[in-house]
């Protein structure tokens, strides 16, 4: 049956007002947290003194949340473990849990406060969120009983997720997402039976939720991106840098552009265990971005980003990453190659000798093809081309594929692979490709003193990584890092699929 003359004009009129409400654009906010940590204990505190210290990382989050609203920010995320920290054993994290309902409930914990049982730190989330008619993305911890019913309820009645929250501008509960892959130390956490892609829409674009570790996996982070076509993934970490292919703004400025999203990036700021770097990320390069080793302060960053990236007309083409390294036969430089070091990944190297020059490395089904030319070459310094095609992670097992033009520590090739931070030697130019087995690859360019280079590279069509004009800051690494999900083995710790 054909709608009536009056119900269609509606319909039509409904349309029109929501397409008008829809943004091109949108402000987005990120708060790096200097989490106050609580005291170690072997045994649990009390769930007033648990609230106590939550609610002193919550009153610093309020002011970064009103600060941003102020600033006219529709959306603020903030980090992983940002509002009670991480020193828990299974046992002494429960004083911080609340049991968070699904979202499908439709619930504004601000306005009503006794519908479930207690949840303060929903509560204060969902006003800091209604009070400031902002978006407010939060990293919280979520139980849930069972019973022997359930084979795999583990022995003390309940499972706990490491949980993000998402409260609307008016203070709804939107999302509530559990982390799928757990980083190896989080044992106060139970692994999600099955993975969640959870997504949720705006009239500023469709966004999809992951939480640090999970950005290395394929579920559910490829699926919210290549299969569910989210435009924007908001991204609470606590990320530990990792030279030198994953410091946070590195690595997470390279997922974003190479899955074509914007990423919004929180970490927490703990200088003692390396955590810093947070950013607002587009599949551009990075709109804004911090990181700061040298301070124990937080930070908020506000950037304007394309509400839906994928409709604007300078979105990036589509990369055949194999493209020109398949096409071309195997440069005469990189014949001398030696076996180094990145952490447990052995890589093949070659150095680069001169000033300039054309080199290939191979290793497994990857060859790796270099063209550069330095502005000095400096004696102090020596650089290597690099290939690493094989499984990272001692435990936890997944596949990586990597061409990399890498600074070495000192001028003794057995330090090639080690952290490093500053370098002295420009670039005029350069030219990576490989002969990637994936779609999965992730353009990085770090400059010295862990800096990013905006605008000043470009991907092309068929897999080249490329300078647009010489490096305005020393290089410290361009390194194109592939991931073959499928090649990953099965999880060692998950008890479910």
């Amino acid at each position: 049956m054909l709608p009536s003359r009056p119900l269609l004009h509606a319909a039509v009129f409904a349309l029109t007002v929501l397409q008008a409400l829809a943004s091109d654009t949108f402000i987005a906010a990120v708060y790096e947290h200097a989490v106050i940590l609580p005291d170690d204990t072997d045994k649990p505190v009390s769930p007033d003194d648990a609230l106590a210290l939550m609610n002193k990382n919550m009153d610093v989050l309020e002011g970064a949340i009103k600060e941003a609203a102020q600033q006219g920010a529709h959306i603020i995320v903030t980090p992983e473990d940002g509002i009670y920290g991480w020193r828990f054993t299974r046992e002494t994290i429960y004083p911080y849990l609340e049991d968070i309902p699904d979202p499908a409930v439709n619930w504004i914990p601000c306005t009503d406060r006794t519908r479930f049982a207690p949840a303060p730190v929903q509560e204060r989330l969902s006003c800091m969120a209604r009070n400031n008619s902002i978006y407010v993305v939060a990293n919280i911890g979520d139980k849930k009983p069972c019973n022997s019913s359930d084979p795999s309820c583990p022995s003390d009645g309940r499972y706990q997720y490491n949980t993000n929250v998402v409260f609307d501008s008016e203070g709804k509960l939107v999302a509530r997402y559990h982390k799928y892959n757990l980083f190896r130390g989080e044992t106060q956490f139970n692994y999600p039976k099955e993975p969640e892609a959870i997504t949720f829409d705006t009239p500023f674009g469709k966004f999809g939720i992951l939480t640090c570790f999970d950005i290395l996996f394929r579920e559910p982070a490829v699926v919210l991106v290549s299969e569910l076509q989210v435009d924007t993934v908001l991204f609470p970490t606590a990320w530990m840098n990792r030279l030198p292919f994953l410091t946070a703004v590195e690595f997470h400025s390279a997922w974003a552009m190479g899955m074509g999203v914007n990423l919004l990036s929180a970490n927490t700021h703990n200088i003692r265990l390396a955590m810093t770097g947070s950013g607002l990320f587009t599949p551009k390069g990075p709109a804004i971005y911090h990181y700061n080793s040298g301070t124990e302060e937080g930070c908020l960053l506000l950037a304007e980003l394309s509400a839906r990236p994928r409709l604007s007309p300078t979105y990036p083409t589509a990369v055949n990453w194999s493209s020109f390294a398949t096409s071309i036969e195997k440069f005469p430089g990189g014949k001398d190659t030696f076996s180094g070091a990145v952490r447990r990944d052995i890589f093949t190297f070659s150095e680069l000798r001169h000033k300039a020059g054309n080199y290939t490395v191979c290793q497994g089904d990857l060859c790796c093809h270099l063209i550069y030319q330095m502005a000095n070459k400096s004696k102090d310094e020596v650089y290597v081309l690099g290939a690493f095609d094989g499984l990272h992670g001692s435990l936890i097992k997944y596949h990586w594929q990597i061409c990399t033009l890498l600074k070495c520590k000192s001028t003794d090739l057995d330090t090639c692979g080690q952290p490093v931070e500053t370098a002295e030697t420009k670039f005029e130019m350069f030219s990576l490709s490989g002969t990637f087995g994936t779609n999965y690859v992730f353009p990085e360019v770090l400059y010295s003193g862990v800096q990013l280079a905006p605008g000043e590279f470009e991907v092309l069509r068929d897999g080249r990584l490329k300078s647009k004009h010489g490096t305005s800051k020393p290089l410290v690494t361009a390194t194109l890092f592939g991931r073959l999900y499928e090649k990953d083995p099965p999880h060692p710790l998950r008890t479910s699929p």
